[in-house]
């Protein structure tokens, strides 16, 4: 009776039974200094943006609290969080998995769901700043930029519009059944509104 009781004082202190180290050797260095500076092309590769646009989604949300926490230890850098959730929506299949993209950044598993959460959390924060419908003005903007480079008849058209499904690697576990398309996928519809004044204009739906 005694060994059973020992045996389950070590289960319920022991978070896993048979720890094993997995080797990693992390791509993120080669992404975030070489291909950023020497290779745009390898950089958007692995990240699906071009380096300027990275920088610019970085100052979008370094700044948010969801990054900061009250432990000694800090939190990965926000623009290594974001890389390591723009490489894993870039991909879809075995290789969005968590455990490929834990591998690619050298990383543990937790932190990857971790990273997706945060960086997810700061962007909708920026929801009503950046998504949104183009002003009265600048509809007019655009109207007026229509007819100057075709005719007075297309002035009404003043922007346009595209998407795309962006599949998901399973059925999210909450409301799961809304993410399912047309193409018997889950997946997010990425729509882009471009007035033709070459602002552009992104939204998420489901």
């Amino acid at each position: 009776m005694s060994n059973h009781t020992e045996l389950l004082q070590v289960i319920s202190e022991t978070r896993v039974l048979n720890p094993s180290k997995v080797a990693k050797l992390s791509q993120l260095h080669l992404v975030l200094v070489e291909f950023k500076t020497d290779d745009p092309k390898r950089f958007r590769r692995n990240l699906r943006v071009s380096p300027d646009t990275f920088d610019g989604l970085v100052l979008r949300i370094e700044g948010h609290p969801i990054f900061l926490n009250s432990s000694p230890k800090p939190q990965t850098a926000p623009y290594i969080q974001l890389a390591i959730v723009l490489f894993r929506f870039g991909h879809d299949g075995n290789a969005a998995s968590v455990e490929s993209i834990a591998q690619w950044a050298g990383v543990s598993v937790g932190l990857v769901v971790k990273c997706t959460q945060r960086v997810i959390i700061a962007f909708l924060s920026l929801h009503n700043s950046v998504i949104r419908w183009p002003t009265d003005i600048e509809k007019e903007e655009a109207k007026a930029w229509v007819e100057s480079v075709s005719c007075e008849q297309w002035r009404g058209g003043f922007c346009m519009v595209d998407g795309t499904l962006v599949p998901l690697f399973e059925k999210p576990g909450h409301h799961g059944e809304v993410y399912f398309d047309r193409k018997s996928n889950y997946s997010l519809n990425v729509q882009v509104r471009l007035p033709f004044v070459y602002r552009s204009h992104t939204s998420l739906t489901t």
